[in-house]
């Protein structure tokens, strides 16, 4: 029998979007009220302020208690109900080429910007005479240790339930990508596996929903930290940096990512809309790991398929940090500068080789942007590795921006990978951007109809089903 879409000529009137939650019930106000008092907290009382550091942390653990498994269930589940291994290659292949490029980019980008800009340049500072901090020193001997291959041999998880207790995301991933190959190779005897993990992660993602409605007092107490324990005077000394990071970062997003997303039929400017709220936890928390179910949940409301976005998101936050690409580059040539280092074009390309490498391993662990930056320095060996103690006291207030960026250029991904694919819903995605089907968790609009799949485009195969529960909405209420 022919599928009927509400969309075609002739069909019955598309139902009425829902009526807009209000303002005051919406999940990102009170997350903006959160940051606004705490940050006023932070300059009016800093003392006390510092002291509700739990706040925030208490927060991004109960997020991160449930990241190993999503990533676990969603992989597994999307590798596993695929027709084929071919598909999984091709899905996964265009992933890491797209990461790769889009990485490259940005650690060019943030070439170009420091040579021109040149910040670090006439501070003269004095490797010998510069004091290491404790943990500062710690980070300097883990990065020194490292060498180019612990990135790759890293990923093999010595236990899983260990890698799973640890959230080591990258050998959890590992993980499940061999778990979710096995099971598609078991044929019509692995698929009802494959739903029972789904199911599964479907639980995990009520989890989370329960544990955002805690976002503004996560917000509140991270944000209160910072301004309490770090203060404004720490932005004094090296605030044309953190400016050049925040400018550099915003010109990737609108310029670089913004052609991505028109070239691809969608208007980055929206999709940052549509986004907000998951973009403002992130700006609370300085975590991007705090959003990634909410993330997912919505690029599949949007209109990517369910397999798609299970395999670009979680692999993104691994192999796609173009925030954090951006920012090593331009840490690494500060410190250079600041050093009195001078780089040649050939070293500088050299640097970006590195990073290409080594900026793998820089998510999921507190301190693994030092670490990563350390290793960096340590296998250039012109640059003294001391000198990131330069940065260290402003780290804290460019963590933002480059877990924004982070989640901003992991959304894309999925979407280019997703359209690639065939496997992207343009005409759905036009009105969810545009408000006609906004996102809002299923157990809210329980009666909702669903949205029927779009019809297969040429020369590919029928884009799978939405994800079940997604329904149209005016999100967290």
């Amino acid at each position: 029998m022919e599928r009927t879409s509400s969309t075609a000529a002739g069909t019955a009137p598309a139902a009425s979007p829902p009526p807009r939650v209000p303002w005051r019930r919406r999940l990102y106000t009170w997350v903006i009220v959160g940051i606004v008092l705490g940050g006023a907290l932070g300059a009016a009382a800093p003392g006390f302020a510092a002291s509700l550091e739990p706040l925030g942390s208490s927060f991004v653990s109960l997020i991160k208690m449930v990241i190993a498994p999503i990533i676990f269930c969603t992989v597994v589940a999307g590798i596993g109900s695929l027709d084929g291994l071919r598909k999984v290659g091709r899905i996964g292949g265009k992933a890491l080429l797209y990461f790769e490029v889009v990485t490259t980019v940005a650690l060019i980008l943030g070439l170009v910007v420091m040579n021109v800009l040149k910040p670090g340049a006439g501070l003269h500072a004095d490797p010998d005479k510069i004091q290491v901090s404790g943990a500062v020193s710690e980070y300097i001997g883990e990065g020194e240790s490292q060498r180019w291959y612990e990135v790759i041999t890293h990923m093999i998880p010595d236990s899983v339930v260990g890698a799973l207790a640890d959230g080591e995301i990258l050998q959890v991933l590992f993980f499940a990508v061999l778990f979710g190959i096995a099971l598609n190779l078991l044929g019509p005897t692995g698929k009802p596996i494959a739903a029972g993990v789904d199911k599964l992660a479907q639980v995990f993602f009520k989890i989370v929903k329960l544990v955002m409605y805690a976002a503004p007092v996560g917000a509140f107490g991270a944000m209160a930290y910072t301004v309490g324990e770090y203060g404004t005077e720490a932005l004094t000394n090296l605030l044309k940096l953190i400016l050049i990071f925040y400018g550099t970062s915003l010109f990737f997003v609108l310029v670089v990512l913004g052609a991505i997303c028109w070239r691809n039929g969608v208007n980055v400017l929206k999709l940052l809309r549509y986004m907000k709220d998951e973009l403002l936890i992130v700006l609370g928390t300085s975590s991007s790991e705090s959003v990634l179910p909410n993330v997912m949940r919505k690029l599949e409301h949007l209109g990517a398929s369910k397999q798609v976005v299970g395999l670009t998101v979680p692999t993104g936050y691994s192999f796609n940090l173009d925030g954090t690409a951006i920012y090593l580059t331009l840490a690494a040539l500060f410190v250079a500068q600041a050093q009195d280092v001078s780089l040649s074009l050939g070293a500088q390309l050299g640097l970006v080789g590195i990073l290409l490498l080594t900026s793998k391993g820089a998510a999921g662990v507190t301190g693994s942007g030092f670490i990563v930056l350390a290793a960096t320095l340590s296998s250039l060996g012109t640059v003294p590795v001391a000198g990131i103690m330069l940065i260290f006291g402003i780290d804290k207030f460019m963590s933002e921006c480059r877990a924004l960026t982070n989640v901003v250029g992991n959304s894309v991904a999925s979407i280019v990978v997703a359209r690639s694919e065939g496997q992207f819903d343009d005409a759905r995605a036009r009105r969810v951007l545009d408000g006609e089907l906004p996102y809002i968790a299923a157990d809210e609009t329980a009666d909702a109809p669903a949205v029927p799949a779009p019809a297969p485009r040429a020369g590919h195969g029928e884009r799978p089903a939405a994800a079940p529960g997604l329904v149209p909405g005016a999100g967290v209420a």
